[in-house]
């Protein structure tokens, strides 16, 4: 057969695939010749969730819960969501080899490769408990009607001991690119940045560390490797000889994807997760500051080549004000900025809005919350984070201890709340919120009727622009341990273009 006859086969069949493609996309035979049609938003097939081995105290406890809203509209079918345990690819029971990276080499924690939580429908929480230091990493994927919105909570309470308290942490999403304003490298604080690896081939991650002066020098944050399904904590402080109160840690994977997130312990004020900064931006919102914070510090950091300069802000019940002695923040390029504001709300929960003085240079910001006094305090972090956008959801609430913070920064917004159902029992409840311009309103949320085990909230914006936060408090022997997540949209659709036939592309 010649060249001539294969190219006019080969064409034949490119002109069967265009058609044939053409046929199942085009509602008509005159869809080409009408006006274009705008984008569709459509759920998403399938969801990836990456949660960091929970603690390495003997005295760990962590409850699992996974969740997918009913709200998934448009979802085909049926689905799974399962979560499975990764490998432990670090040094000495997960506590890093002395140059605080691990050995590279894979170890099999019990759990590991098998499935430790799967559910089978949406609208109703799904719960696994785990116990003591050995719990591992889960690497979770969802499909089908049970990825759109697909959420899960791992929520740890370590009675004693340093970073005692609750570490609270919705399990996130691989990428290539974490900001962590809040970290630190101090004596008293042990900071581990866990990695953990979803895919088949190998991960090579970069750390960098930013303190008050600038990128604190380290010839070992380059180059970490983190094998397939595995998982690899990092402690901070063996990055550099500098130890720094307040630093911003940097995580890019130059080959693959991981989940990031930094585990705080401090000696004396308990511990909790701090989540990635929401993506630079010049305009950052910080929601959920509890009524009864004894303390707040703010960490800034600007990764771009200018200053910044930020208006401080705290969005209250009633309005807007400014921190008397905190009006503004200066954030010189590739240096973190940090400021104590004390008991910044006075008895109102709030939320921080920092917005450009002038220029608007893109930052990334979080918070230290401490709750208590003297030998009884404890911390939790609120990165900057994202809009609820469509819908975003708190998976593990209990029966009591939950508030729900809701900020509008602009304009009056209104929000839907749904508590779904228990995990053991109880009936869906919505309630919807008006949130005025400039001001945060905390409330407790609406709790199904004849409540059993655990449920999950899920916000929706019905109007206008809201960024929420949820708290839980799991007090214990007089320890105000709690901890906060932030709730940006949970991406649970997608932007699909039309698409239209088009024959013409056979004569390029």
């Amino acid at each position: 057969m010649n060249r001539t006859t294969l190219s006019l086969i080969a064409a034949g069949g490119a002109l069967a695939v265009v058609t044939g493609f053409a046929t199942l996309t085009a509602p008509d035979g005159s869809a080409a010749d009408g006006p274009a049609k705008a984008a569709e938003q459509r759920p998403v097939d399938r969801s990836s969730l990456l949660c960091p081995a929970p603690s390495t105290s003997d005295l760990a406890d962590t409850a699992y819960t996974s969740f997918t809203p009913k709200s998934a509209a448009g979802a085909g079918g049926k689905g799974t969501a399962e979560l499975v345990g990764a490998t432990r690819a670090s040094g000495d029971d997960n506590k890093g080899d002395e140059s605080g990276k691990g050995d590279k080499k894979a170890k099999e924690p019990a759990g590991a490769g098998k499935p430790v939580l799967a559910a089978k429908g949406v609208g109703e929480p799904v719960t696994e408990d785990a116990s003591g230091a050995e719990a591992p990493a889960l690497v979770g994927s969802a499909d089908g009607a049970l990825a759109p919105g697909w959420t899960v909570q791992q929520t740890t309470t370590i009675g004693a001991g340093s970073g005692r308290g609750v570490h609270g942490l919705a399990c996130g999403a691989p990428d290539t690119d974490f900001w962590f304003p809040g970290a630190s490298t101090a004596k008293e604080r042990s900071d581990y940045v866990h990695l953990t690896n979803p895919d088949d081939t190998a991960a090579v991650v970069d750390i960098e560390l930013f303190g008050p002066r600038g990128e604190l020098d380290s010839n070992v944050g380059e180059d970490i490797q983190v094998p397939p399904h595995s998982s690899v904590p990092v402690l901070l402080s063996t990055l550099t000889d500098e130890p720094q109160t307040n630093v911003t840690a940097h995580v890019t994977a130059r080959a693959g994807r991981v989940g990031a997130a930094v585990q705080a312990a401090d000696e004396e004020l308990g511990g909790d997760w701090l989540p990635a900064s929401a993506d630079p931006a010049g305009t950052v919102v910080l929601p959920g500051i509890p009524k009864d914070a004894t303390s707040v510090r703010l960490v800034a950091f600007a990764p771009g080549e200018e200053d910044a300069d930020l208006k401080v802000a705290l969005a209250g019940p009633t309005g807007s004000i400014t921190p008397a002695g905190n009006e503004t923040l200066h954030v010189k390029s590739g240096m973190t900025a940090a400021v104590d504001l004390g008991d910044v709300t006075k008895g109102e929960a709030g939320s921080l809005l920092l917005t450009p003085s002038e220029d608007s240079v893109p930052v990334v910001a979080a918070l230290r919350v401490t709750r208590g006094k003297g030998a009884r305090q404890e911390t939790a972090f609120i990165p900057a984070t994202a809009p609820v956008g469509d819908r975003a959801t708190a998976a593990d609430n209990r029966a009591k201890g939950s508030t729900l913070s809701l900020v509008a920064p602009d304009k009056t917004a209104k929000v839907r709340v749904t508590a779904s159902a228990g995990s053991e029992g109880g009936r869906p409840v919505t309630k919807t919120y008006t949130v005025k311009g400039g001001t945060t309103l905390a409330v407790e949320p609406p709790a199904p009727s004849g409540l059993k085990g655990t449920y999950a909230l899920t916000v929706e914006q019905v109007s206008g622009t809201v960024h929420a936060a949820r708290m839980l408090e799991l007090p214990e022997d007089g320890l105000p341990m709690f901890t906060i997540q932030t709730l940006p949209d949970d991406r649970g659709t997608i932007t699909v273009p039309q698409a239209e036939q088009d024959l013409s592309v056979l004569q390029k």
